[in-house]
């Protein structure tokens, strides 16, 4: 009995953390980035480039950061953009440009791309000159 007391007290604080993330409207975001997930496929493009991207979302504040390894060139941009997956799709958000491995940052994100974050139909991608169009892509997901 006496296990079960500091047991369920923990629970209900997790609970309670939980509500409070749903409540304050926050939720995380990532994305494991190749170059087989990019459009279109393009014969520049390194098999063994790879990235990660994560975020963190908090009301309409967005915190994020980039990694990526084995690119073809410097990164010249990283962007957020609008397609389900397998299709290509508008900016909504710039991360950055030109971009650091590591880098991080925020950004402001309205309804209309949480929305299509619930859907979806978010990417993220960073772009090379080698690869313009984008060399590596992830779709995003919670």
């Amino acid at each position: 009995m006496r296990k079960i007391v500091p047991l369920a007290v923990a629970f209900a604080c997790a609970l309670v953390v939980a509500g409070l993330s749903v409540a304050a409207g926050s939720a995380s975001w990532s994305a494991p980035l190749t170059s087989g997930q990019e459009i279109p496929r393009q014969v520049a493009k390194d098999a063994a480039a790879h990235g990660q991207f994560t975020a963190t979302l908090a009301g309409s504040k967005l915190k994020w950061k980039l990694t990526f390894a084995g690119l073809t060139g410097p990164a010249t941009a990283a962007h957020i953009h609008l397609a389900a997956k397998g299709k290509s799709g508008n900016v909504v958000v710039a991360l950055c440009g030109p971009c650091k491995s590591g880098q991080s940052g925020t950004a402001t994100i309205p309804a209309s791309v949480k929305s299509a974050f619930a859907k979806h139909l978010l990417y993220v991608n960073v772009h090379t000159g080698k690869n313009a169009a984008g060399e590596i892509r992830g779709q995003l997901g919670g």
